[in-house]
């Protein structure tokens, strides 16, 4: 490409999904009410794991970090799905994309370790109870918690870094709804085996080592549940970790296919549905699986719906 003359690109312009005017605006009650349903329920549980002091564990501060995480882990790629579906014409700049890829893998890299952090705790809890509250005290807890941060926001720097070193020079159109991996290499005019060695190395050791983690602490607490005498007792230490699993399984289903793959099998198409899965529906479910699932977060949320009815007749009382 060296003696050829090309335009520097400074916005990319989202495809989003095709289909007809009615199927755009189907498509975009159905995101829109999803996305504004993912975050009420997330912030409704991090409102009652702040306010309900029988939830000040490491359980459920775990709980309201990953809320807290699914409520800008969607809100980073939503926005602008939702603009492809209303729109025809809509741009990001280089920079925006940029910014955009950074924060999406940090959040995607932040939940994969948090994951990991919930499980280890449902394994200390099940199979080393008598050491739980040192093993995993609420100190610990919290630098548990900041680690997970940290650790996400860390891993996509080296690739996020080679990718502002990229030279972009058309086409400029993105085969997508948002600046995922592929569609961004696929428009350098530069060469991009570096990048993609190095991005999709971080992003595999990311999520197979939290993969693994998590698997061995439920391989441990299978096993423990196995012992228990008690058919009884088996069923309910397994109702403790039922919820967690059940996120696990949905959230590294698509994610392992995602993204832990050579980037010539990447097929848009399939990957924009994908796509829509971990990034707008997980985050709904995730909330709801935990309440459904969950009897201290249920009666928490029937107490502050309580501590809510009291209040407002109080108030029309005092007018």
């Amino acid at each position: 490409m060296g003696g050829t003359n090309h335009t520097a690109v400074t916005e990319f312009l989202f495809l989003g999904f095709p289909g007809t005017p009615s199927l755009q605006r189907t498509l975009f009650m159905m995101f829109l009410t999803v996305y504004l349903l993912s975050l009420m329920a997330n912030t409704l549980i991090i409102v009652i794991v702040l306010m309900d002091s029988t939830l000040q564990t490491p359980m459920y501060i775990f709980l309201g970090n990953l809320s807290f995480l699914e409520i800008w882990y969607t809100t980073t790629t939503v926005p602008k799905l939702l603009a492809t579906l209303l729109s025809k014409t809509v741009t990001i700049s280089v920079a925006g994309c940029i910014t955009q890829y950074y924060f999406f893998f940090s959040m995607g890299a932040t939940e994969c370790i948090l994951l990991a952090m919930m499980a280890y705790d449902r394994y200390v809890a099940i199979c080393n109870p008598l050491r739980y509250s040192l093993l995993m005290s609420l100190q610990i807890c919290l630098c548990c918690s900041a680690g997970s941060w940290i650790g996400g926001f860390i891993a996509p720097l080296p690739p996020t870094i080679l990718i502002t070193h990229l030279s972009f020079c058309g086409p400029q159109k993105i085969n997508h709804f948002f600046c995922d991996s592929d569609p961004i290499f696929k428009l350098s005019c530069s060469d991009t085996f570096l990048v993609e060695a190095v991005g999709y190395s971080c992003s595999s050791v990311v999520i197979l080592s939290s993969f693994l983690l998590t698997m061995s602490s439920y391989s441990n607490i299978v096993v423990t549940i196995i012992r228990l005498s008690s058919r009884e007792a088996r069923k309910k230490t397994f109702s403790t970790c039922a919820s967690h699993l059940t996120v696990v399984t949905i959230y590294y289903g698509t994610i392992i296919f995602t993204y832990v793959r050579p980037p010539s099998k990447y097929n848009f198409t399939i990957g924009k549905m994908i796509s829509v899965f971990y990034c707008v529906i997980t985050p709904l479910v995730n909330p709801l699986i935990y309440t459904l699932r969950n009897k201290d977060v249920k009666n928490a949320f029937r107490k502050f719906l309580q501590q809510k009815r009291f209040l407002l007749s109080r108030n029309r009382q005092e007018f």
